[in-house]
């Protein structure tokens, strides 16, 4: 008795990929990804309490260049990098915001060092008014920037608003030769710290799997 093989099984086609057919590559990670903020506002904290300490008169009126160290050297290009970071990232607001403080505390570090070594040329008696050109040049820029931040949770026109606020004794402090009202402008710039610091926490903690500090709604939805 013969017992009849068993039917070979169907062969299995696997068929050879060409290169039209080859997957596409996975996409690429994107090494700009993230929060350009978390950048931007310690080192914007670190320039306005420099600033502060000027100001309120921590350091005499003959030291006023003791915060040009921290604003040049690290605030200003901790602010450069966030604003090509957001900027490359397509989140035109943040960069428009760290844009204005880099060409703020740039030129703040520009005014104060060419002022002490004499490089612009200005005579003496023209001094006040050129700290003035550069304090009217800025608080009009940030007071408009306030002004269109009311879409934002309101912590951010608060944050500016008090930047409008010193900038506001300090330009009359200085036509005026007021030095408490100077001073007083300096201790707005610390309100201004104590803001920052939220804000940062705020981002520090979601970027860290955290749950987030309350903002505030927009002024205007």
């Amino acid at each position: 008795m013969t017992v009849d093989a068993p039917p070979a099984p169907a062969a299995t086609h696997i068929p050879l990929l060409t290169n039209s057919e080859t997957p596409p590559d996975p996409p690429t990670t994107n090494p700009l990804r993230g929060n350009p903020g978390i950048v931007g506002i310690p080192i914007t904290i670190a320039g306005a309490l420099g600033l502060g300490l000027v100001d309120s008169g921590y350091v005499p009126a003959a030291a006023a260049a003791a915060g040009i160290p921290t604003i040049l050297a690290a605030t200003s290009v901790g602010l450069l990098l966030a604003t090509v970071w957001a900027a490359a990232l397509g989140q035109n607001a943040s960069a428009s915001l760290f844009a204005v403080f880099f060409g703020f505390y740039a030129s703040y570090a520009a005014l104060a060092l060419g002022l002490t070594h004499n490089w612009y040329g200005i005579p003496p008696d023209q001094i006040v008014h050129t700290q003035a050109v550069w304090l009217i040049c800025w608080l009009v820029t940030i007071a408009m920037l306030t002004l269109v931040t009311i879409r934002l949770p309101w912590s951010f026109t608060l944050l500016l608003g008090l930047v409008d606020v010193a900038l506001v004794l300090l330009l009359v402090g200085t036509l005026e030769a007021n030095t408490a009202l100077v001073h007083l402008g300096g201790y707005v710039i610390f309100a201004f710290v104590a803001v920052a610091v939220y804000l940062y926490v705020d981002l520090m903690w979601s970027e860290t799997g955290g749950r987030g500090l309350p903002l505030g709604k927009p002024l205007i939805s």
